[in-house]
């Protein structure tokens, strides 16, 4: 029994240890104990033992379930001469022209947490770490993680930071949050307390489609759990795979339309674009490289996944996004589409019939070491890809501005392009 099917007793016993202030691991021992005295260890069976090491796993994994607390006051704690890892997240534009960045600090393991930061002069210089979400407590039994999510500036103005939390990498289960700015560009912005919309991770912005919804990826691993995890929430099995939430309500209830699943998984990282047709475009994350699915209905059911025509892509993350101009923005590794040496030469392509041809090809970066880029468009056509380098030991987060003439021309040739702009880079040195 795990902390989401308690019986009233084990209500009980919670809301008294909360009175008490105990520690979230001190609950869970007092609740094992409580149902420990229903079972009889001295006559179990191997299949019994293996049962019950499951459902134990499986309410350790419940301390996921406790909103995380959000520190808007991180220094110096959490200053860079103290961080020593850079994984880049997301990067989104306020209305009032405010750039805020997050990534995350830890390591991409389960030692993860989040940091943000922002910048008022278009990415020139950055703010210290503004804001950080770390779930990590000397408390618990082994480390809760903030490991992936992005940030996103809705259609009414506000800012989403979304994030997942999980005990380790991935419990088998996870969880999506997500807290709202609606004041991103003030002196001291106000955050939402996190609320939980879904199990999983996402790792890519929402996408508004034609009708007015809001539709959300969120990725239930179609590995159910990792490690001491493995074999936990198997109930949640027929649910696994790219899901995509439908918000009709401007955020404020999120309702599961679909999903597609895929070959050789790794964490999907699906990208939603809604074409001229209706149809959905859906490019999602493999082992193998990128592969594509498409949708006729909105997202409740989409087609047997293939391989893109012309795009190759090495295991890692993308982006792609459709432009106010019409055209498609796609963000990948390799100097040719249909061709890529590993996570080097993170390139800008563009296409203007829905994604079958691309034209361009301006290198962001050309170093070893780049990936997971994301990124917005400005309201004056500017083009911003946050993206990191040498994650582990030069932990840098930087900043791709440029346009669709620069990609165009494969080369800046705009007024307002410049590369390899840093955000973030941690000094504190390899713990």
């Amino acid at each position: 029994m795990n902390l989401l099917s308690l019986t009233a007793c084990g209500n009980d016993i919670m809301q008294n240890l909360r009175c008490k202030c105990y520690t979230a691991l001190t609950l869970l021992i007092t609740l094992a104990a409580a149902h420990a005295e229903e079972r009889d260890f001295a006559n179990i069976t191997p299949e019994q033992a293996k049962a019950y090491e499951i459902e134990v796993m499986e309410s350790i994994a419940d301390l996921a379930l406790i909103p995380p607390t959000l520190n808007t006051m991180p220094l110096p704690k959490y200053g860079l001469d103290k961080l020593d890892y850079g994984m880049t997240i997301g990067i989104a534009q306020t209305p009032g022209g405010r750039i805020w960045a997050s990534w995350v600090a830890g390591g991409d393991s389960p030692k993860a947490f989040f940091v943000l930061a922002s910048s008022d002069d278009n990415g020139e210089t950055w703010s210290p770490p503004r804001l950080v979400v770390d779930s990590h407590s000397p408390s618990l039994p082994m480390d809760r993680s903030v490991l992936v999510g992005n940030l996103w500036t809705d259609p009414l103005g506000r800012l989403w930071l979304i994030f997942d939390q999980s005990m380790e990498m991935f419990d088998g289960r996870a969880g999506v949050w997500a807290t709202v700015c609606e004041n991103p560009d003030a002196d001291q912005p106000v955050w939402s307390k996190p609320r939980r919309i879904w199990h999983g991770v996402t790792l890519n912005k929402p996408t508004v489609l034609s009708t007015g919804e809001w539709m959300l990826p969120i990725s239930l691993d179609q590995r159910p759990g990792f490690g001491k995890f493995k074999r936990c929430f198997t109930e949640l099995d027929p649910l696994r795979g790219a899901n995509v939430f439908v918000s009709t309500d401007q955020g404020e209830t999120w309702q599961r339309r679909g999903a597609a699943t895929f070959p050789n998984p790794d964490w999907h990282e699906h990208m939603i674009v809604e074409r001229k047709d209706g149809s959905l475009w859906m490019l999602a994350r493999t082992a193998k490289g990128i592969m594509e699915t498409t949708s006729p209905d909105g997202g409740k059911t989409w087609a047997e996944p293939t391989e893109p025509k012309g795009i190759r892509q090495p295991n890692a993350r993308f982006h792609v996004r459709r432009l106010a101009s019409g055209k498609i923005l796609l963000i990948k590794h390799g100097d040719q589409i249909d061709d890529h040496h590993g996570r080097v030469q993170l390139s800008a392509w563009l296409s203007n019939d829905e994604g079958k041809t691309w034209t361009g090809g301006l290198i962001l970066d050309e170093r070893k070491g780049v990936s997971y880029p994301d990124g917005f468009q400005a309201a004056d056509g500017t083009i911003y890809i946050s993206y990191d380098r040498n994650r582990a030991t030069d932990g840098e987060i930087l900043l791709a501005r440029f346009t669709e003439a620069d990609i165009e021309a494969g080369k800046l040739v705009s007024e307002q392009g410049k590369l390899k702009m840093l955000i973030s880079k941690p000094l504190g040195g390899k713990k």
